[in-house]
């Protein structure tokens, strides 16, 4: 069974908005449709490129935002990291389980800089 492992930007355990001002990560760790664990990290401070390498460090394969640019978008790609944007906000573990089964929500990317 494929297993996962899902970034998502949170603050006080819901989805922030725009990813790179976001005080803590969740990394929510999938096998299947079972959450086998979940966990929240503070990032390094937010630079250019920095969250990609970091979370891609912690071995994410996935991110799910509010919003991300152009940019961040390509660097997330090019570190193996699927992108996700324009979700609903939602607590991690919930946009966890809509990933891994395809009901994931989404609208515009609210991140157009």
């Amino acid at each position: 069974m494929e297993k996962k492992i899902i970034a998502v930007p949170v603050e006080n355990g819901i989805m922030t908005g725009h990813f790179g001002h976001a005080p803590q990560f969740a990394l929510v760790t999938m096998e299947g449709e079972n959450i086998l664990s979940e966990e929240l990290l503070t990032p390094p401070p937010h630079e250019p490129g920095v969250l990609p390498a970091w979370l891609h460090q912690l071995g994410a394969t996935d991110i799910v935002s509010g919003g991300m640019g152009q940019r961040a978008i390509q660097l997330f790609l090019n570190n193996g990291i699927n992108v996700f944007v324009g979700v609903m906000q939602k607590p991690a573990r919930d946009l966890a389980l809509d990933l891994v089964k395809n009901r994931l929500e989404k609208g515009a990317n609210y991140c157009d800089h």
